[in-house]
Order: C-alpha cells, then sequence, then structure tokens
C-alpha cells in the first residue's frame, strides 16, 4: 500500500470521529475561554475543522516559513462541518497524486536561514496533519466537558454515549 492511501485511510475515519465532536459544539459558547491565555471554544473548533487542509498544503511546500498561527474563532456553530469538509477535501485532493518518493524527502521548517524542524514528509504529516489534530480535537472533548456538553464517542464509550450498549 502506497504510504500516502495509509495516511489517508486514517484521515478518513478520524474525520468521522471529528465530525461527532464538532456537531456538539455550542453557538451559545463561542466566545467561552477555560482560561485568558487559552483559545475560545470557537477558535479550537475552527482550529480542529482547518487542521487537515492547512497541514497537507503546508507539507507541499518545502522549505517551509512557520505560519502565523493567529486563529479566527467560527462565526456559528453552523459554519464548522462545512469548514471541516472542506479541510478533508483539500488534504485528500492534495495528497491523493503525492509518489511515496516524495513522501520519503526531508520536509523543512526554516525561519530565515534557522532550520526549525526537518523531517520526512510522511511524518511530518503523521506528526501534524494527525497527531496534531487529535490532541486539539481532544482539547476541545474538554471544553465540551466544562461546558457540561454531552460528549460522543471518540475511541470507546463516553460517560454520555456507548455506542457498543446493547438496544
Amino acid at each position: 500500500m502506497p504510504i500516502v492511501q495509509g495516511l489517508l485511510q486514517e484521515l478518513e475515519q478520524e474525520a468521522q470521529t471529528t465530525r461527532r465532536v464538532l456537531e456538539r459544539v455550542p453557538d451559545a459558547h463561542l466566545d467561552w475561554r477555560p482560561h485568558p491565555k487559552s483559545y475560545s471554544l470557537g477558535q479550537l473548533a475552527l482550529h480542529v475543522a482547518q487542521i487537515p487542509g492547512a497541514v497537507a498544503t503546508l507539507a507541499m511546500h518545502s522549505p517551509a516559513t512557520p505560519p502565523e498561527f493567529v486563529q479566527e474563532r467560527a462565526a456559528r456553530s453552523a459554519d464548522l462541518l462545512p469548514a471541516l469538509h472542506a479541510s478533508v477535501e483539500t488534504a485528500k485532493s492534495t495528497l491523493a497524486p503525492v509518489s511515496d518518493a516524495a513522501m520519503q524527502e526531508t520536509w523543512r521548517l526554516v525561519a530565515g536561514n534557522r532550520e526549525l524542524m526537518a523531517m520526512p514528509r510522511a511524518a511530518f504529516l503523521r506528526a501534524v496533519m494527525l497527531n496534531h489534530w487529535y490532541h486539539h480535537r481532544g482539547q476541545l472533548v474538554v471544553y465540551l466537558r466544562q461546558l457540561n456538553v454531552p460528549i460522543p464517542s471518540v475511541y470507546g464509550p463516553s460517560a454520555d454515549e456507548n455506542p457498543f450498549a446493547q438496544a
């Protein structure tokens, strides 16, 4: 199996879980944040929605420069699922044609003449497009719990939802 095919299969599987989490984000709390230094719920949710496409696009440019890390806030919860869909589609269309050789090339992040990061493109995609995505999705679940929003199943039962329970 080509390297990209495995990454895209995981992306699609995890996108389903991410959809379930984003569906729970309430409009009434988009400005809520657990700490003054934290993203607001609306910023974090939009970040989670946008990660796959943004990272896949960045992975195709090397050397790349660090992004600005200015995160917009979702205007409405209803905007999150379309943003996720567009992001996943961007990731899939960007990465689908990438060969194993290109996946094994060293991807670099530089600031001026300083190299900040260097790793095989596939490792960058695994670490930042996927693992980073899961990290922020986990943060989002904690935000939702703090707001007393029922948590969907992510990798198994939550205290609010058990997909394995007998009906």
